[in-house]
């Protein structure tokens, strides 16, 4: 019988756990693919942001994509006088709804991430990919990871501000 208790007490805690590690941050904090990104949410100060209630889509640049930046670029935007840059480079990757790539009609439509002044295309008619400020696209490699507070879509290009790119 105190097996039993045991065994059920185990299991009650087990899950009050996994019930509470679901948050857009919890999920890319375990992945290690997003260490970068991790990295870079800590020093804008925006985790505690994206373990809000959302509801938050986040286009989620993998390591690949940060050791893309020309040289110097990830260690410059991570220091402490470059925080608001990085902000907005962060920002630039978040809607405050939550789209799922099913939600996307075939074809170009636009995007207005959340506190950025311009725009990103996002064309859903073979695959997905988004058109950044840059005019330079990224293309979502996993769709749909579904998190208590929102969706991440993986991707494999940072995001950069610019001009609003033309949605066509």
């Amino acid at each position: 019988m105190t097996r039993l208790k045991l065994t059920c007490a185990a299991i009650a805690v087990s899950l009050a756990g996994a019930a509470h590690a679901n948050t857009i941050v919890d999920i890319a904090a375990g992945d290690e693919r997003f260490s970068t990104l991790v990295a870079a949410l800590q020093a804008a100060d925006l985790v505690e942001t994206l373990q809000g209630p959302g509801p938050f889509t986040v286009f989620a640049p993998l390591n690949d994509a940060f050791a893309a930046l020309p040289e110097g670029t990830v260690e410059g935007l991570l220091q402490p006088e470059a925080k608001d840059q990085l902000t907005n480079v962060l920002l630039y990757h978040v809607d405050d709804a939550k789209i799922m790539s099913g939600d996307l009609p075939s074809g170009m439509v636009e995007v207005q991430p959340v506190m950025a002044a311009n725009s990103l295309c996002v064309d859903a008619s073979d695959g997905v990919q988004i058109a950044d400020g840059t005019g330079q696209k990224a293309s979502v490699v996993i769709a749909d990871i579904v998190a208590e507070n929102g969706v991440i879509h993986v991707i494999d290009k940072v995001l950069l501000p610019g001009t609003s790119p033309m949605c066509k």
